[in-house]
């Protein structure tokens, strides 16, 4: 196991949080996609961030008052035939050895072991509908002590979700996280710079779309953070099209929108090009206020910065582009406050990212704008989308789609882009796909 402190230190910060009462969290269980086939098991996030263990079907239980075992783990036993068929297990003993919890057993030993952990807590932490199985032997237990501690006063009678917390804790990233993401990143970076050197013309979208992924998966990504998005022509305008069956034609542009998932973390890029390399005048006019946007909107990213302020400024740039271009009539501030600009920007500007490429934490709480702070990492990622249909826009425009999506983290004094290393800029990404 890598980096056990830092697990450690996730799991000591929440109990600290929990006081008394049980945390529980499921691993999650393997999906099947037919008779004999299995989807490729991927633990559930909370878990996976609270311990590091990546096996199906196991629980994690916490149990701050317990100080010889505030940390057990039940898991899949060792058992030679399925592991034949599935790979190698940790057992009892890799989760006492290998993963450090204080106490370990066989998963079929959950309901004679966990009353045990729960008869003196008053409250039971645990997130509901992850998975409505677990769910129900949950809420018989704690029905159970419920009914119970009316005659003899023991036992949890509360059902907390420990999302509270650890949405927060996730939400700003420790040094372990940053090292993920950063490598999470610069591998989605290659697939992007990858695929703007072989673009071409005359591909179809899957073609594209395999460029990039076995880009990320040579670089150590072998999965990807959600389903990859290559649209060309109209397709472009679409915001989550995922078909990726078209023929790219000369003089499409290309939107690619792509991340790798490194060690359970996120990139999320999207970048925007010229099927052969060259933007027409109206392509390069769109582009160049999405840009803009992007830019602006980095711009506002900073300590103590309103979470929506960076929104707030790329829609004032993209109504001022469109206004210039006669795409949009009228004045910025009536525009916007009527919400015009939603047919070509509909969107946000940005979401978190981390272990869920659209991850968890608050925006606003209890009303009130949240603020940036150090170690939060956001996208930012303004977008034009004139769809062949659209009204009252000149035919030059129409089916012209962009997006620019850049990964940014909010240091000390400012922020860092994540994936500068990706060309934006016109005559950067011109000046590749040239070379």
């Amino acid at each position: 196991m890598e980096r056990p402190e830092i697990y450690r230190e996730r799991r000591e910060r929440l109990m600290e949080w929990m006081g008394t009462g049980v945390a529980i969290f499921h691993s999650g269980s393997v999906l099947h996609m037919h008779s004999g086939s299995e989807h490729k098991f991927r633990p559930i996030n909370d878990f996976y961030y609270l311990t590091g263990f990546h096996e199906p079907d196991s629980i994690c239980i916490l149990t701050p008052e317990h100080e010889e075992r505030p940390y057990v783990l039940f898991v899949p036993p060792r058992d030679p035939e399925k592991e034949t068929w599935n790979g190698i297990r940790a057992g009892v003993d890799g989760a006492l050895n290998d993963y450090h919890a204080d106490a370990a057993y066989p998963q079929d030993q959950l309901d004679e072991e966990l009353p045990k952990l729960l008869e003196k807590a008053d409250k039971i932490f645990h997130v509901l509908g992850q998975n409505p199985g677990f769910d129900e032997r949950i809420l018989k237990l704690y029905q159970h002590f419920a009914a119970k501690r009316a005659s003899c006063g023991e036992g949890p009678n509360v059902l907390i979700d420990p999302r509270e917390i650890l949405n927060e804790m996730r939400l700003t990233k420790d040094v372990y996280e940053l090292e993920c993401l950063r490598r999470a990143t610069s591998i989605s970076g290659e697939g992007h710079i990858t695929a703007m050197q072989q673009m071409r013309p005359g591909l179809y979208e899957y073609e594209v779309q395999a460029i990039v992924e076995h880009a990320f998966q040579i670089r150590g990504a072998t999965e990807i953070a959600f389903p990859t998005i290559i649209g060309s022509g109209n397709n472009t305008t679409i915001l989550h099209y995922n078909t990726n069956s078209r023929k790219i034609e000369d003089g499409d542009l290309v939107l690619i929108d792509a991340g790798a998932e490194y060690r359970c973390y996120a990139g999320d890029i999207t970048r925007t090009m010229p099927a052969n390399g060259r933007f027409t005048p109206e392509q390069r006019a769109i582009y160049q206020i999405v840009l803009d946007a992007n830019l602006a909107a980095i711009g506002e990213i900073a300590p103590g910065k309103p979470v929506d302020s960076f929104h707030k400024r790329a829609i004032e740039v993209i109504v001022d582009g469109l206004i210039t271009l006669g795409i949009l009539e009228g004045e910025r501030d009536k525009i916007i406050e009527e919400g015009a600009y939603k047919k070509f920007y509909m969107h946000g500007t940005g979401h978190w990212l981390g272990m869920a490429v659209h991850d968890v934490g608050k925006k606003k709480n209890k009303g009130e704008t949240c603020e940036f702070a150090p170690n939060m990492v956001t996208t930012v990622e303004p977008g034009i989308y004139i769809a062949r249909d659209a009204e009252g826009v000149a035919s030059g425009y129409l089916g012209i789609g962009v997006r620019i999506e850049d990964n940014v983290l909010v240091t000390e004094t400012g922020c860092e882009v994540l994936t500068q290393s990706v060309p934006k800029a016109i005559a950067d990404i011109e000046t590749l796909m040239h070379n």
